[in-house]
């Protein structure tokens, strides 16, 4: 049973993390020279590609942040966070506060910004910043960012929208999601009148709208009006997305006393990985069709690690809040799956992208989307679900 290993686990997760991720980022993705991160990291640790992508320096920050301010107060690491920070506040915003999507190394900005997830990202950086070391300017930029995010969430990409908007008037899971974690991130910051409007009001949205509650599962597109749509777009399940967000419900309804909730999600929890696990080879797999049809993304039976990371964090907190064994069932299913297959034992860090039958697609440990984020942010909620699992 797990709770026979928690003291097992426990050190696995801490040594991961601070033997070999931490350091493979530390060693690898500071440019001494134009400030900020490199991301595009081969096996090795190399640089391939010097372009900046505001979310992936901006969850730097916050990873680097989040982890001076939960795990002791260490220098070096609130000295890593201050590099990206200076390098964000002079290079990634538009004149009128938008955060671009991508600059080249120097900082010069090479993509608009068309997506709002810079923004959300961003807010979450200079937040974590701001509570580790007290800066008002950097508080203040992460509160304008939030509010100018709530302004945009009912047309995201704004004048970058290339849908015909009112023929298929869409809303997709990802925002709510992301605005559920960044809004209990920022609770600092809001106080409790705004945090608990906040936060009502997204977790009706995700539970109401995206809620398939026959199937239990989480859509990933509807209707503005919260209907559903019956095409690849409404269609859609990203399994991954699903249960991460269900841990982001989960984090809020403990916080506001919502116990109806936290049973809630873990029932989507339970049900999305009986929708999305692999039966013949293991994994849960990227993206699915609701009823069974040929899914729209040709990259629907990859094994991605952010995935698995995300589904073991969920799935602990699950079982730390309830005791549910079955919980503890998937998580040991999980972890088995992810330990076997994404780690680079010979050259450190995790490989990210996987085939269907397992094997790396790609042996890269940093690219466009993958950064110094969902592996030591995964790592380090496991260490510490379990530290406190073992105390108990």
């Amino acid at each position: 049973m797990m709770n026979e290993k928690f003291d097992e686990y426990e050190l696995l997760y801490k040594n991961e993390l601070f033997n070999n991720v931490i350091p493979f980022w530390e060693n690898n993705s500071i440019d001494t020279e134009f400030g900020g991160y490199f991301t595009c990291l081969d096996k090795k640790g190399n640089v391939y590609d010097t372009d900046k992508f505001i979310w992936l320096q901006a969850r730097q920050v916050w990873t680097f942040s989040m982890l001076y301010n939960k795990h002791g107060e260490n220098k070096e690491w609130i000295t890593i966070a201050k590099h990206g920070i200076d390098f964000l506040k002079k290079h990634g915003r538009d004149k009128n506060g938008n955060w671009y999507f991508s600059l080249r190394r120097d900082g010069s900005p090479l993509t608009q910004p068309y997506n709002i997830f810079s923004d959300c990202f961003a807010a979450l950086a200079f937040g974590a910043y701001a509570y580790a070391t007290g800066n008002g300017e950097c508080k203040q930029i992460s509160l304008t960012t939030y509010q100018n995010i709530l302004a945009r969430q009912d047309n995201p990409k704004g004048i970058y929208n290339k849908t015909i908007h009112q023929n298929r008037p869409l809303k997709s899971f990802s925002l709510p999601m992301i605005l559920a974690n960044l809004t209990l991130e920022l609770k600092w910051m809001l106080g409790d009148n705004s945090f608990n409007e906040y936060s009502e009001s997204f977790l009706n949205e995700i539970m109401t709208s995206f809620l398939d509650t026959d199937l239990l599962l989480i859509k990933e597109n509807v209707l503005v009006n919260g209907e559903d749509l019956d095409s690849f777009e409404g269609r859609l399940i990203n399994p991954g997305h699903g249960i991460e967000g269900m841990g982001f419900v989960m984090d809020l309804a403990a916080e506001l006393g919502r116990k109806d909730l936290i049973q809630q999600a873990i029932d989507v929890v339970l049900a999305t990985l009986e929708f999305g696990w692999d039966k013949e080879f293991g994994g849960i797999f990227y993206f699915m069709d609701s009823k069974a049809k040929p899914p729209l993304s040709l990259e629907w039976d990859q094994k991605l690690w952010w995935v698995h990371l995300e589904a073991l964090v969920t799935l602990l907190k699950a079982y730390s809040l309830t005791g549910d064994k079955r919980c503890g069932e998937w998580y040991e299913k999980v972890h088995n799956y992810t330990w076997s297959h994404f780690p680079d034992k010979k050259h450190g860090e995790w490989y990210g992208y996987l085939n269907r039958q397992g094997e790396p697609l790609l042996t890269i440990k940093g690219g466009k989307w993958k950064g110094f984020f969902h592996v030591p942010r995964s790592l380090f909620h496991n260490y510490q679900l379990f530290k406190n699992l073992s105390e108990d």
